[in-house]
């Protein structure tokens, strides 16, 4: 006579290799997330922006046009075009003196992509640590 089979379920599953697991993948996407933000940081245009924290100080306002030229508020003469270095040396200048002072770039929405970045990495390299992109409210 065949005796038969006894079918026993299993009272619990164990999960601690599952854990395991589970965490060492947790620590390697934490520590590889940020390696994966490099960039210049930027807040990008959305249709509700808020205004700028700190309204103390006039913000320094770097313009640029359509055709990629470049214009300070700096100075008696606001409609003089400027170089990508002079911008850079004279913001430098300012930041030098007032740290926590603002920094707001006016771009045409017909300027390529790449330009703008130039600018805000001259920007960076002069010492502002935080620059703004001014939009406008589409109401």
């Amino acid at each position: 006579m065949r005796q038969r089979a006894r079918f026993r379920p299993m009272a619990e599953i164990n999960v601690v290799p599952y854990i395991d697991v589970m965490l060492v993948l947790l620590i390697i996407f934490m520590v590889t997330a940020p390696m994966l933000m490099q960039g210049v940081k930027v807040e990008l245009p959305q249709a509700q922006t808020e205004p700028v924290e700190n309204q103390d100080s006039e913000p320094v306002i770097v313009s640029i046009n359509a055709q990629g030229q470049l214009f300070l508020n700096l100075g008696a003469q606001e409609d003089q075009i400027l170089s990508l270095a002079t911008v850079q040396q004279r913001v430098g200048a300012v930041i030098r003196r007032s740290p926590a002072k603002p920094v707001l770039v006016w771009g045409d929405k017909a300027v390529p992509y790449g330009e703008v970045v130039a600018l805000m990495a001259a920007l960076q390299e002069a010492g502002a640590t935080g620059v703004g992109l001014v939009t406008e409210d589409p109401r």
